[in-house]
């Protein structure tokens, strides 16, 4: 028999058409629905570089289910490099640590503490700093309110909006070196 390629695929659309040589399409009744079903949908970048990828995680009762890359995102169009693509371990993993850590100078030991104590602790740390440096006004008298001993590197996790705000709490402070990941 002498069967050209256009007539395989005849005979093959046939075959299918008729039953499939007598076994019928039964669909998979015990199929599991796609995991992000039923999920809340939030755009957010991706903390590790300064490229600045969008991502997409969805969540189901406050907890992460799945992370994917934005397609519409005009950086990466869904694209993920291996670290973007392993976010979702950030936030389901057991070794995380999810309460702080103090190691007092010169101690051998981490010991945890709460997140009140050590937000008072970072507090007073930066007043220590910053007052004995504070310069009000400037030689020729103008008001210059800034302080040389605190430097702040900003990080590519942070967006625009938390970028901003950061921004404003330095310059408050009185901090004239404040740089950025994504521009060093």
């Amino acid at each position: 028999m002498d069967v050209t390629r256009r007539g395989f695929l005849k005979i093959s659309g046939a075959t299918a058409l008729a039953g499939g040589l007598g076994v019928p399409f039964i669909p998979k009744a015990h199929a599991q629905p796609p995991k992000i079903v039923y999920t809340k949908e939030t755009t957010t970048i991706c903390p590790y570089c300064a490229v600045g990828c969008g991502i997409i995680v969805h969540t189901r009762d406050g907890k992460v289910v799945n992370t994917e890359g934005d397609p519409d995102h005009p950086i990466n169009q869904g694209s993920l490099c291996p670290k973007g693509s392993s976010l979702y371990q950030l936030s389901d993993n057991a070794n995380r640590l999810s309460k702080p850590l103090y190691r007092a100078p010169f101690a051998k030991e981490w010991k945890e503490v709460t997140w009140d104590w050590a937000l008072d602790k970072i507090a007073e740390n930066i007043k220590m700093a910053r007052d004995p440096s504070f310069i009000q006004k400037n030689e020729k008298g103008e008001t210059v309110n800034r302080t040389d001993a605190i430097a702040s590197v900003g990080s590519a996790a942070l967006d625009n909006e938390e970028c901003y705000v950061y921004q404003k709490f330095l310059r408050a402070l009185g901090l004239v070196y404040i740089e950025h990941q994504a521009r060093i």
